[in-house]
């Protein structure tokens, strides 16, 4: 137990790291003294008095998912509210309950009051990975008019389920729209496959090289975090040449 205490909190620390842009020293910091090198960043970095509570709550999140979950239900059994429903769903989509994250996101969007943008994109993304692509198509039509779906993962998501279904055209079209130069990578990846696979190959390779010329200028998490994707495009590149 105390070793995944210990995990938790080197990945909670990371997070924050992560999402604040702190100084690049302290992933070594973190990463090499294990839990001397969390308590100082905690306490430098992080914590102080109005903080702790939310502290102790993320990490029991993080070792414990399910704790969550149920704190999420019993909240919501004490206050149905739309917000409270969505925080339940979210978080079953985080463990990849699908189906319970389906079943709350469509009984949010039941409430006409709200702006169920978020709540229909998060309900897409969750069909996606059960493979229900008519669900997916039927509920992008009700937000593709939004300006935030507009080179968006769900607009990508769109592309995929239509060209699963066969409607190859507008699948491109929607796909093309998240080549945005430094971002969307392993999203890029997958255009770049789709296009070579219709024989569009030189603008498939084109996004190839893109991503590989880009990934250099990547700083050492970002490289880390898209390393799967860098290696793929750097052995298609090479097979292709």
């Amino acid at each position: 137990m105390y070793y995944y205490l210990i995990i938790a909190l080197q990945v909670y620390c990371l997070y924050h790291l992560y999402t604040n842009r702190n100084a690049y020293y302290w992933w070594f910091v973190i990463l090499f003294l294990g839990p001397i090198g969390c308590a100082i960043y905690l306490i430098t970095q992080v914590y102080n008095k109005r903080d702790a509570e939310k502290i102790t709550t993320e990490i029991i999140n993080v070792i414990s998912p399910t704790k969550k979950i149920k704190d999420l239900e019993e909240r919501l059994e004490f206050s149905e509210t739309y917000q409270n429903r969505i925080n339940l769903a979210d978080a079953y989509l985080d463990i990849k309950d699908y189906n319970h994250a389906i079943t709350h996101y469509l009984e949010a969007i039941e409430d006409k009051s709200q702006n169920n943008f978020y709540a229909t994109k998060q309900l897409i993304e969750a069909y996606f990975n059960v493979e229900d692509c008519s669900k997916v198509i039927e509920y992008v039509e009700k937000i593709k008019d939004h300006p935030e779906f507009k080179k968006s993962r769900t607009q990508f998501l769109y592309g995929i389920a239509l060209e699963r279904e066969g409607e190859m055209e507008a699948a491109e079209a929607n796909l093309r729209a998240i080549d945005v130069r430094y971002s969307f990578y392993d999203e890029r990846l997958i255009l770049a496959k789709f296009l070579i696979s219709i024989e569009k190959k030189d603008e498939g390779l084109e996004i190839l090289k893109d991503v590989q010329t880009e990934s250099s200028h990547m700083a050492q998490p970002n490289k880390r975090l898209y390393k799967a994707t860098i290696l793929e495009v750097d052995k298609l590149l090479k097979e292709m040449a």
